[in-house]
């Protein structure tokens, strides 16, 4: 039976973690031959960050291509003569195949492919899913685009655990927080920069194909994807020769990841995954009809509503490596949810009941978004032993994937039947936020109940390690005494004799 007052620990400053040597450890058993550059030593600083601008740039493509539909939301209702709700299965289509399969996927990067392999795979099927995508644009067939978007989200979900894992595997012990939020830093300048260029993208592009505007401006935006790929063969060779290099075992007691592990986790695990469901569905469904939402209420152009609505993501790409380092200073992760949570509350509130200006509540939620980014994803890490992140991190994104796929499709419903009137949308995302604050305040009890670590400052934690040490040294010293004696007592007899 577990103790749950001894979680896995994690210290964003000083204590290592006991059964994993990576990147982010101090000492080499030899020099690396052939470089003697910090660029090139694996225990360095330099050689981290440089991995970690390909880490980043491996959710670039995914998030570019996510909200492609959502830039051109009036196109592809017009020339694809279809509904809102027929618009928002575009989405929930991307998310369905990943209640089970992205589970699956992080499990099979714990068991089966490991984190290189499985993320070059994962990027080709993402790759390939875009490009059906865009075929059906093409040929104006919208069952391939939805095929095509359901084989992306296979791809794009899966993806998204072994960036999880990449970031731990080289970033525990240091900078963690602010890795998570670099990380979605730059995923979120991926869904900025289409929201910026898609709309001019296809004004330019149609004056040379005006029948299938939107299946070439769709292969277009595939370029990316292939970027995310040969980003993830470079940081596949530099994790190759840093295992090599530090003969990195990250599983010394041999434990094997098995899917029944699930049951196995602790009450704090499953409620982060509610906050992972009851806070993103606030999110990502408003952004996929943000701009009809912004044009209804506020009379903005298409041009003005995209602006507006992709500022959420301009400020989490500044705003989530700044709370990230902020979080890995202070601590504190469970405080910084319950500000994130109450936050975003305040922001559709304002959306939803006041005409004020649309900036103010979309630049308050970007704050809140990227706080909560930064806060969350991490306590996964100080929850769930390192050879199951894999599975725990899949887990996640599956029950987040399920609440976007059911979320997106009521969003598009509660749209169609209200004729437009938003604000019951608003009121259905407002309590799903309720939701995600009772999660937090269950986390935050059994967290303080067990004297738990997740809600410690990093001086805390440092000291919680060294005690927990302490008192496992302690244990295997008195089983060790026990053994001795007991070989000594078993021995007297024949030595009398």
């Amino acid at each position: 039976m577990t103790d749950d007052r001894l979680p896995i620990i994690e210290s964003e400053q000083n204590a290592q973690t006991p059964n994993r040597r990576g990147p982010q450890d101090n000492e080499l058993d030899f020099e690396p031959v052939g470089c003697t550059s910090a660029c090139c030593n694996p225990t360095s600083s330099l050689h981290r960050f440089l991995a970690l601008i390909f880490m980043c740039l491996l959710g670039f493509g995914s998030y570019f291509c996510y909200d492609n539909p959502g830039a051109l939301q009036d196109v592809f209702k017009k020339e694809l003569n279809i509904t809102t709700t027929q618009f928002t299965l575009i989405y929930s289509i991307y998310s369905w195949p990943n209640v089970v399969l992205c589970f699956l996927g992080g499990f099979l990067i714990d068991r089966v492919f490991g984190i290189r392999l499985g993320t070059v795979i994962y990027l080709f099927i993402l790759l390939v899913g875009q490009l059906l995508f865009a075929s059906g644009g093409i040929l104006k067939t919208f069952w391939l685009m939805i095929v095509g978007r359901f084989i992306f989200g296979i791809g794009a979900e899966s993806l998204a655990v072994a960036q999880n894992n990449y970031a731990v595997l080289w970033f525990k012990g240091k900078e963690l927080n602010m890795v998570f939020g670099l990380q979605l830093s730059v995923a979120r300048l991926g869904s900025t920069v289409n929201f910026w260029v898609m709309q001019p993208i296809y004004n330019y592009v149609k004056t040379y194909y005006p029948h299938n505007t939107i299946g070439v401006v769709l292969l277009l935006a595939a370029g990316t994807c292939v970027l995310s790929l040969l980003c993830a063969l470079i940081l596949g060779w530099m994790d190759k020769r840093a295992e090599r290099i530090l003969h990195r075992n990250l599983n010394p007691g041999g434990e094997i990841a098995k899917l029944s592990d699930i049951t196995t986790f602790k009450i704090t695990f499953w409620m982060v995954s509610v906050i992972c469901v009851a806070y993103y569905v606030c999110i990502f469904p408003f952004i996929a009809l943000g701009k009809g939402f912004f044009m209804e209420k506020f009379n903005l152009s298409p041009e003005e509503a995209n602006s507006v609505n992709s500022i959420l993501y301009l400020i989490s790409a500044i705003a989530s490596p700044l709370f990230g380092f902020i979080i890995d200073k202070t601590g504190r992760n469970v405080g910084w949810i319950f500000v994130a949570t109450s936050a975003t509350m305040g922001a559709h509130s304002l959306l939803a009941f006041t005409m004020l200006n649309p900036y103010v509540g979309m630049t308050l939620m970007g704050l809140s978004y990227s706080m909560l980014a930064a806060s969350l994803w991490p306590l996964v890490a100080l929850i769930i032993p390192e050879y199951q992140l894999g599975t725990a991190y899949g887990f996640c994104q599956s029950v987040q994937n399920l609440g976007l796929a059911v979320v997106t499709i009521l969003s598009g419903l509660i749209v169609d039947k209200s004729h437009g009137d938003y604000i019951w949308l608003e009121l259905f995302y407002l309590g799903w936020l309720t939701i995600a604050f009772l999660a937090t305040t269950v986390i935050y009890v059994y967290d303080r109940k067990t004297k738990g670590n997740l809600n410690m400052t990093p001086a805390q934690r440092v000291e919680y390690a060294n005690a927990i040490a302490a008192a496992a040294t302690l244990t295997n010293a008195g089983d060790n005494a026990g053994s001795t004696n007991e070989y000594a007592s078993d021995q007297e007899p024949l030595l009398s004799n």
